[in-house]
């Protein structure tokens, strides 16, 4: 059933969708103001960051407190409805994302869990976290104070029925409000400690290592229908669409939670933010339309990468940097290394409880061969299998053999230096199999929390550690990415497109998201350094080589490719990024473990380097390369709004967009009037086609490769959608320009008459010369207008 209004309907799956980041200073109010902007592009749908009640102040809403009531900040209730209306008054629906694996820890904004710290595992509220009660004493730790309690006595008091530390209220237990403060800790459900013992302390599963962020147990029915009421009730009414699931890889079963929601939505669209590996496969059994697409993403970055110069690139920067191979050096040694430090150092806590719950299995079980075994073997064991995964987790839904290999066990084993005692490899990963425990209790949950755990580690590990050590080529560093294999070619990336509309025709594609490190049009100029990476090399040993006043190399290669993707930039805004980057490093300082003196050597190189008279020599170099960069950033927008899925714009990526993940994700959105760019021009009219020719994109139409021939074949990359559209881009504009430009290159169109959409009053039929097709824009976007 088609949701919409009498005269202006709303398609059940998306043609396109436009992304907007939700918060106070940009409500729903402001949403609805953009309404005729947007629908003006071409899209079909709105795509909104969280709507219920959260933190107050929070710019992202990731953080919910209340899952039965939409934001007061934004507008409530009444201000989505109101936005709801605006847009189908213009022919948009609402896509909505939503939150199910985590709640803001801040109890004096989540009843729920202040209820469960009130009144304990008694709380009807209890089975709606993810707490051991067997550890810490039955209490919950909660990582708040600045410091050891004995010295953070004197901030605590007690107000009435609650506990008060600074900007931090909770509950007390019922008949404890008179006791001597000692005495009153002790008699409560918790045990407000100091916050760095979260890393190795904590018996609750966070988001990640965020301590701030509380797991809730979606896999519970009474949970689910609580924690997602609201949101159904507005797809029910018409409100809202469709939704987008956030990190599904948290969830204790993924499998039966997509199950629950299709059912409960009546199938509605839905997307999952799922992180593909290269190679990996969405779980075909998952009733979802796909997935957000940064699997996308990496295809098309990759088709605009060099593969030779990248790996002449990586060359040199190991010269200029020289560092380690497991720290920065080589891509596979530096995740093994991030794996390993973060296992053992932010995930502690979550390694101590995956390694109890194998303990109490092992201890408990009738079959011998799982008895008798150390909790130090067990541990051995289940951080040798975590960091070997090369996936974010297993499911049980597909082979887990597939990601826990025997050739992965082996290396295992390796770990221990008594064969006897490195069988504890093999009972672990029988359980995690399902080839010994059966369906126990303890080995069920073995399962499930290894799998959670294994998300949580390839998050920090890969995405917030060594992308930022490993930085041969930064645009590689992303979300979904393969920093060892940056390169696509033309045939791999048609065989990807081929597999995603045979598989999942209506799954989301996008190149910059609330969550990308650089968004593609940074991305686009750093891949034209493949092309040229001698280039690059020299201007780099002009402008700043490696010297004593330098923080390190790698934080100084990092510094100048971050401002060579950003174009001139505010010294302020690459210091926030750069500081950002080697926190994340955590190679000279980190996040809770800051080296002042370090950071101030960052800021100083930023500001007398890539911001400084230098950096003008790196503008003349990025100017000189300008057209091979406006070759990307038109290449990449035109094949993701034309390859198989639905892409989702991010907030003003319709216009030139340079931005870094922090700081500017969290600013509000400006969405000014479409400007006169090519840019801007493309993308609206990319989207007026999918629009116009829906069938052309959606479920049920076709992807075919065209081949272009002559000389210059392999930098042109075509594909024709349903024998309507055709779209061809040029890649690698630096070497075709090197090597004497199209020569006798030509594309030979689908039979018929074909209007080129971006040039009107232009025409093609037959076969094309590229010099002519790619003329003025290094991108084409034709309709055929007569059939053969």
């Amino acid at each position: 059933m088609t949701s919409q209004t009498p005269e202006h309907p709303v398609p059940d799956v998306p043609t396109a969708t436009y992304r907007l980041q939700l918060q106070p200073a940009f409500p729903f109010a402001a949403a609805e103001a953009a309404v005729p902007h947007l629908a003006s592009l071409g899209v079909s749908h709105l795509h909104l960051s969280p709507v219920l009640e959260a933190v107050p102040g929070s710019r992202h809403g990731y953080d919910v407190t209340d899952h039965a009531r939409v934001r007061d900040e934004l507008g409530g209730e009444a201000g989505l409805r109101a936005l709801s209306r605006t847009a189908r008054e213009h022919g948009l629906g609402l896509v909505v994302d939503i939150v199910p694996n985590h709640m803001a820890l801040a109890p004096r904004y989540n009843r729920a869990l202040w209820e469960v710290l009130r009144e304990g595992p008694a709380s009807p509220y209890a089975r709606w976290f993810d707490i051991d009660w067997e550890a810490q004493d039955g209490k919950v730790l909660l990582p708040v104070l600045g410091g050891p309690v004995g010295r953070e006595l004197a901030g605590l008091k007690v107000d009435g029925d609650v506990l008060c530390y600074h900007d931090h209220v909770f509950p007390l237990r019922e008949g404890t409000e008179r006791l001597p403060m000692p005495a009153l800790l002790q008699a409560q459900w918790y045990r407000p400690v100091w916050w760095r013992l979260a890393r190795t302390e904590l018996n609750y599963r966070r988001f990640f290592s965020v301590s701030e962020l509380i797991a809730v147990r979606v896999e519970d029915p009474e949970v689910f229908e609580a924690t997602h009421g609201t949101i159904l009730r507005l797809l029910r009414e018409g409100v809202i669409d469709g939704l987008r699931v956030d990190h599904p890889d948290g969830l204790a079963d993924p499998d039966g939670y997509l199950a629950r929601l299709h059912a409960a939505t009546g199938g509605r669209w839905t997307v999952v933010e799922k992180i593909l590996a290269d190679g990996e496969r969405l779980p075909p059994g998952w009733p979802v339309a796909g997935t957000t697409g940064y699997d996308a993403l990496r295809h098309i970055d990759g088709l605009f990468t060099d593969p030779d110069g990248a790996a002449e690139l990586t060359a040199c920067y190991r010269r200029f940097a020289a560092p380690r191979d497991d720290l920065g050096g080589d891509w596979a040694a530096t995740a093994r290394r991030a794996a390993r430090e973060v296992i053992g150092h932010e995930l502690a806590a979550e390694t101590a409880r995956l390694t109890r719950v194998a303990s109490r299995l092992c201890t408990a079980s009738p079959d011998p061969a799982l008895r008798d075994r150390a909790p130090w073997a067990l541990r051995t064991a289940l951080e040798e299998l975590l960091v070997r995964l090369e996936v974010y987790r297993p499911y049980a839904s597909t082979d887990a053999a597939a990601v826990l290999t025997e050739e992965a066990a082996a290396e295992a084993r390796r770990a221990f230096t008594v064969p006897e005692e490195a069988e504890a490899v093999d009972v672990v990963r029988d359980v995690l199999l399902g080839r010994a425990g059966g369906d126990a209790p303890g080995a069920v949950e073995l399962r499930t929390r290894f799998a959670q755990a294994a998300s949580a580690l390839r998050a920090k590990s890969v995405e917030d550690t060594a992308y930022y050590r490993y930085v041969p080529l930064l645009s590689a560093c992303e979300v979904g990415g393969d920093p060892g294999h940056p390169a696509v070619s033309p045939r791999d990336f048609h065989a990807h497109c081929a597999r995603i509309q045979r598989d999942w025709p209506a799954t989301g594609t996008v190149v910059t998201t609330h969550d990308t490190k650089r968004s593609a049009d940074v991305r686009a100029a750093l891949a034209v350094l493949t092309e040229c990476p001698r280039r690059w090399a020299r201007v780099l040993s002009e402008v700043g080589g490696p010297a004593a006043d330098l923080p390190d190399a790698q934080t100084a290669w990092a510094a100048w490719q971050t401002v060579f993707g950003l174009g001139q930039a505010e010294p302020g805004r690459v210091t926030r990024a750069l500081l950002k980057h080697v926190r994340e490093a955590g190679l000279h300082t980190g996040w809770t473990e800051q080296d002042p003196a370090y950071e101030e050597a960052v800021e100083r190189h930023v500001a007398d380097g890539p911001c400084g008279p230098p950096g003008e020599r790196m503008a003349a170099f990025r100017a000189a390369l300008e057209p091979h960069i406006r070759a990307n950033v038109l290449g990449a927008a035109l094949l993701h709004l034309t390859m198989p899925g639905v892409p989702d714009l991010y907030q003003g990526t319709e216009n030139e967009y340079r931005a870094l993940v922090d700081p500017d994700n969290r600013h509000p959105v400006d969405l000014p009037p479409a400007r006169a760019d090519a840019k801007t021009a493309v993308t609206a009219a990319a989207l007026r086609l999918r629009a116009r020719r829906p069938e052309a994109f959606g479920p049920g139409a076709t992807y075919t490769p065209l081949y272009a021939e002559g000389p210059a074949a392999a930098h042109c990359t075509a594909f024709a959608r349903s024998g309507q559209v055709v779209t061809a881009v040029t890649r690698l504009s630096l070497r075709l320009a090197e090597s004497g430009g199209w020569g006798g290159t030509s594309l030979r169109l689908p039979a018929g008459r074909w209007a080129d959409v971006l040039a009107p009053g232009r025409a093609f039929t037959g076969r094309v010369p590229l010099v002519e097709l790619f003329s003025p824009l290094p991108v084409a976007l034709l309709e055929r207008v007569t059939q053969p």
